[in-house]
């Protein structure tokens, strides 16, 4: 069976870049650009809006002069408007080679919005574009609002269809602006257009307004369409835009007579540098991407996993670079705590595998997070091992805060050897903790892990006596780790959490 070769545009540097609260620099935009292409292996990306600033303008500078060292200019794009040569001269002025043209997609848009008549408008459209092919630059047009042009004004729709019939554009794109469609009018209207308009390059640019972008685009696909326009994590405005990795996977796995270039591989790696970028968090839930969706929980999935894999699905982990996981608590079960302690590799016995499994159970009860690393402390505490006994302890320390003074701590800590002291100043007083702790570590000429991650959470509802979790991230010789601490102050809980890593590294 040939298959048909779907065109993906990556717009997480344009319109993604309009999730409210991120900006990216021009370094981390030249960045993303050049893993976009190089590793994800995306057709094409929408780069940034022309005019907008000088920094955005020196960020396209960049990533077209490093495109144009490396054969991938003709994949840079900007989003561009109807004002004459304004737009052309700055794509001149940038380098970049590919114009998507924003005019109005619906008859609404272009009454109220540009209060013109879809005469002067397509006359006007058309002079940009001979301007633009005349200065060597291709134009793709998108029509904005065309999702509400084909349920409130489909006469006009078709008649500025028949209009970019007669002009030279490479592509038509046709974005669901307002994130209003649902699966089967996208096929209808899709389809529709499709069939009457056979030899034009249709692209899809979905929203996810009301959760339903992936389905979308399916439908789009489905409908005949040549490309569809998605970001990293679903980044955009509002509910965001269709997100890149949940599609692709789609496509692969139930559009077996589609293909893409997307490299499967690379997606978590660069949804990962996204969201460090962008600041912008994805929950743990997310499809593909999110920290728990290959993390089995329940014991009688992690039984089943290991009995001819009954409960894994064909979105395998290792198809996105990562690796299922077996999340720790109450509802684990034996094997969810065989598997973690095999990836340890720590053996226990049956009697004393049902001794820690009980203890996590009531750690569960608790509310508390238990993580793999947690288990060698877990099986100390519990079978009291002097095998993973606590070399390590934070013997003491006494913390200080006072209005216009910096906040101080003298801590001791407990070697094998004896006991250390230091004091040491801080911005906090969990700094000034750290501080104290790396003077001590320094004198011991003992390494420190790094770092990484500060993360609080307090349950819903919670009063100022509630417990709060601290989880760190740490970066131990490249080997991530996280440690967690359960205390009703925050600062003593991050100072377990201290602990556990001590001991680990």
């Amino acid at each position: 069976m040939k298959q048909r070769q779907i065109e993906i545009m990556d717009t997480t540097l344009r319109d993604g870049e309009q999730t409210s609260g991120v900006s990216f620099s021009a370094p981390e935009k030249l960045t993303i650009a050049q893993l976009l292409l190089t590793e994800v292996k995306v057709n094409r990306i929408e780069i940034a809006s022309a005019r907008v600033s000088e920094g955005e303008f020196q960020a396209v500078k960049r990533i077209t002069e490093w495109a144009a060292q490396n054969g991938h200019l003709d994949k840079i794009e900007v989003l561009t408007f109807v004002d004459g040569d304004t737009s052309i001269n700055w794509m001149k002025k940038a380098g970049a080679k590919v114009m998507n043209l924003l005019t109005k997609g619906s008859l609404n848009h272009l009454t109220y919005q540009l209060k013109k008549t879809p005469e002067q408008h397509f006359a006007e459209i058309a002079a940009v574009v001979k301007s633009a092919n005349k200065k060597g630059i291709a134009v793709n047009v998108y029509l904005e609002d065309w999702s509400n042009g084909m349920r409130h004004s489909k006469e006009y729709v078709f008649q500025y269809l028949d209009f970019l019939a007669t002009q030279p554009v490479v592509r038509v794109m046709l974005p669901d602006t307002l994130g209003v469609l649902i699966p089967s009018e996208t096929y209808e209207y899709l389809n529709e257009i499709i069939q009457r308009y056979p030899t034009l390059h249709f692209d899809f640019h979905g929203h996810n307004d009301y959760d339903l972008s992936v389905a979308n685009a399916l439908e789009a696909v489905n409908a005949g369409v040549k490309g569809l326009h998605l970001t990293i994590n679903g980044m955009g405005e509002r509910a965001g835009n269709t997100p890149l990795e949940s599609v692709v996977a789609v496509l692969n796995d139930f559009k077996k007579e589609v293909k893409t270039t997307v490299n499967e591989k690379a997606l978590y790696k660069v949804s990962k540098l996204v969201e460090a970028f962008s600041g912008f968090r994805i929950s743990a839930n997310k499809p593909v991407v999110g920290e728990n969706v290959f993390t089995q929980t329940a014991g009688i999935h992690a039984d089943g996993d290991k009995k001819k894999n009954l409960y894994y699905n064909d979105l395998m982990p290792e198809r996105f670079g990562r690796r299922r996981k077996y999340a720790l608590g109450k509802t684990s079960g034996k094997a969810n705590i065989e598997n973690n302690l095999q990836q340890l590799g720590i053996q226990l016995s049956d009697e004393d595998l049902k001794i820690v499994t009980q203890r996590i159970i009531e750690l569960g009860d608790r509310k508390e997070t238990v993580t793999q690393d947690d288990l060698p402390y877990i099986i100390s505490d519990v079978l009291d091992s002097s095998a993973i006994g606590e070399k390590v302890a934070v013997e003491n320390y006494v913390l200080t805060h006072s209005k216009n003074m910096r906040p101080s701590a003298t801590i001791r800590i407990r070697f094998e050897d004896g006991t250390v002291e230091e004091n040491a100043l801080g911005d906090g007083q969990y700094d000034a903790f750290m501080n104290a702790l790396q003077k001590i570590y320094a004198q011991k000429k003992l390494p420190l892990a790094k770092l990484t991650d500060y993360v609080v959470r307090i349950p819903p509802g919670g009063k100022t006596d509630a417990l709060c979790e601290t989880v760190i991230t740490w970066d131990y010789n490249g080997k991530e780790i996280k440690t967690t601490g359960l205390d009703s102050d925050q600062t003593v809980a991050a100072i377990k959490a201290t602990q556990k890593m001590l001991n680990l590294v």
